[in-house]
């Protein structure tokens, strides 16, 4: 795909689609911030040969804001009053309120944000659900489909129509390989060229492997256990703080994520500057005990606590194949235990467990507690996590998590263009996270990326490694 905004080694943004990013100094951002103004490139075409036009970013609009259509998410696109489309060229979104977030949001490239689609070829459909377009998209970027073999492979070759620097890679084919070992194996023979991210467990294994350069960085993501708010004794935020002291987060990084990664409370990396250096909680099996005894969790026979007919039993979701997560899990569920809580632990395959809408697993709610990694985008806008409206089907908010404080506080985040006032939202919205523990951060993640030597330029930003795909060769 080509986007409205790219972003830079540095993760500012820069314009692909459009021919600048739009602010106030020119033009772009109007003087009551209410009207964002994108100009777009005239020499663009989808990889059929049709050329791109201001329609298609309406088009793509609506299709963002069709309830029926499965979305990731849905941030910002509420505020769009209307789009107008003045000519060919020029696209104006007519906002109801100011909204920071604009370029992140409306087709930037940062992770899970919605693409430009093709009005030729998905205007006569009902929804884009079930889509032929799903099967071989029709994309506007740097290399285009030539083949997706489900389970197998996603095969893309060089666009010769890229309206951008051509890639110097003639050929990328992104392998699904569901063992990580499998991974590490075809990484050592060189038949896999370049693994990204690496496993914090198999980091060091990957140093050993000759011919194989590694890169280590810190990252816009977190690792994190989630909790279901709305799933009986986890709607008490009392257990939800016990169970975060009863969660070994340094051994766990220590020993699971041999040593990569940072730990920290804050959803936010410290890579950013909207960071809040919260203050650590310990692991503290005594305190935890003491919470929920103050809280009325009394032992049964079987040592599992209860309270008005309710037991710390839970279901705990996580994805198969991942062998440094089942060591995570059983540590867990160790410590877990001395404080009177069990789990039952259920795997599932990753298209299955990250599935949006009623057919997933974490977007539908059928889990208690589950783990896995978020990536955040350059803005650390946290609306589409954490916001009471963003409760998936409308949004990621997979603990369902809701709090109107959070909200008045993400809202005047967004509605600033002033970087100092969004800092001071964020910063609340983060202790507030802290507090209330609809997620624990197991750790900020750091990045490692392997790749034959053979491959030069590879030089990923914090924000999505795949963009620095076009720069590089082999």
């Amino acid at each position: 795909m080509a986007w409205l905004v790219r972003y830079d080694a540095n993760n500012r943004p820069v314009p692909e689609l459009a021919t600048a990013v739009p602010s106030r100094a020119n033009g772009g951002i109007s003087a009551d911030g209410r009207s964002i103004t994108y100009h777009l490139r005239h020499d663009a075409r989808w990889s059929d040969g049709v050329p791109f036009d201001a329609e298609d970013v309406r088009f793509s609009v609506n299709v963002v804001r069709d309830a029926a259509n499965n979305e990731v998410t849905h941030v910002g696109f509420d505020l769009i009053d209307r789009v107008d489309v003045p000519d060919k060229y020029t696209v104006v979104f007519r906002l109801k309120r100011p909204h920071a977030g604009f370029y992140v949001n409306f087709f930037g490239s940062a992770f899970a944000q919605p693409c430009i689609l093709p009005r030729h070829v998905l205007a006569g459909e009902k929804t884009i659900n079930q889509a032929t377009y799903n099967a071989l998209p029709v994309g506007i970027g740097p290399f285009k489909y030539a083949a997706w073999r489900r389970a197998d492979a996603v095969e893309m070759v060089a666009d010769p129509l890229y309206f951008g620097r051509k890639p110097k890679l003639r050929r990328i084919v992104f392998k699904i390989v569901p063992s990580r070992d499998t991974v590490l194996t075809q990484l050592t023979t060189h038949e896999v060229d370049l693994w990204l991210p690496v496993p914090a467990a198999y980091y060091d294994r990957v140093r050993n492997v000759p011919g194989i350069r590694v890169v280590r960085q810190s990252s816009y993501g977190y690792n994190h256990l989630d909790f279901n708010t709305e799933h009986g004794a986890l709607h008490d935020p009392v257990v939800r703080r016990a169970l975060r002291l009863a969660t070994d987060r340094a051994t766990i990084v220590a020993k699971i994520r041999h040593g990569v990664g940072v730990l920290q409370e804050s959803v936010v990396p410290p890579a950013h500057p909207f960071h809040a250096d919260l203050q650590r909680v310990p692991y503290d099996l005594a305190a935890a005990n003491r919470l929920l005894d103050g809280d009325g969790w009394r032992r049964g026979p079987d040592g599992i606590r209860a309270k008005n007919g309710e037991r710390l039993a839970f279901d705990f979701a996580i994805g198969t194949g991942l062998p440094d997560t089942d060591e995570l899990v059983e540590l867990v569920r160790a410590s877990w235990a001395q404080i009177g809580v069990t789990f039952e632990v259920r795997k599932y395959p990753s298209p299955l467990f990250f599935a949006p809408g009623n057919t997933g697993i974490i977007y539908a709610g059928k889990y208690d507690v589950t783990h896995y990694a978020w990536i955040l985008g350059p803005n650390m806008d946290l609306t589409n996590l954490f916001a009471c409206a963003a409760v998936p089907p409308h949004g990621a908010n997979i603990p369902r998590y809701c709090d109107r404080a959070v909200d008045r506080a993400l809202e005047r985040f967004d509605a600033t263009y002033d970087e100092a006032a969004q800092r001071d939202a964020l910063h609340f919205v983060q202790e507030r996270l802290a507090r209330d523990v609809p997620t624990i951060v197991t750790d900020a993640r750091e990045d490692v990326f392997a790749y034959n030597d053979d491959l030069h330029g590879f030089r990923p930003n914090h924000v999505t490694a795949f963009d620095d795909l076009v720069d590089a060769d082999i």
